[in-house]
């Protein structure tokens, strides 16, 4: 990809990214508040994933499991699986809780374009 369509790709995702956080700011107050209740720790989730070119980066979310789930259970989640918190399944069953990740784009870690991490 040339330096003129990375600046666009950069530029769309900034165009989009913005605004969708300043639209979005008040669900993540209240899913904040929400996931506060639901269990005790933090409201994020931030997971090493390599991006672009090999660089690693925190890929940040919300916290939709019980805290250290991933030493109670490993990393696989089978449907049912105990370490989801009540509010965890409904942010997951509707992808909300993937929304932090605008704030990695905004970091120009990850694109809306493109492929995952």
């Amino acid at each position: 990809m040339g330096q003129v369509q990375l600046w666009k790709k950069r530029l769309f995702d900034l165009l989009c990214t913005i605004p969708g956080f300043l639209l979005l700011s008040p669900f993540f107050y209240l899913a904040a508040l929400a996931i506060k209740v639901d269990s005790p720790g933090p409201v994020f989730f931030g997971q090493v994933r390599v991006g672009q070119k090999g660089r690693y980066f925190r890929l940040i979310r919300l916290r939709t499991m019980v805290v250290n789930a991933e030493k109670i259970g490993g990393p696989s989640t089978p449907n049912g699986d105990p370490r989801i918190t009540t509010i965890g399944r409904k942010l997951r069953k509707y992808k909300l809780d993937e929304l932090p990740q605008l704030f990695n784009v905004l970091l120009g870690q990850m694109s809306l374009v493109g492929p995952r991490p």
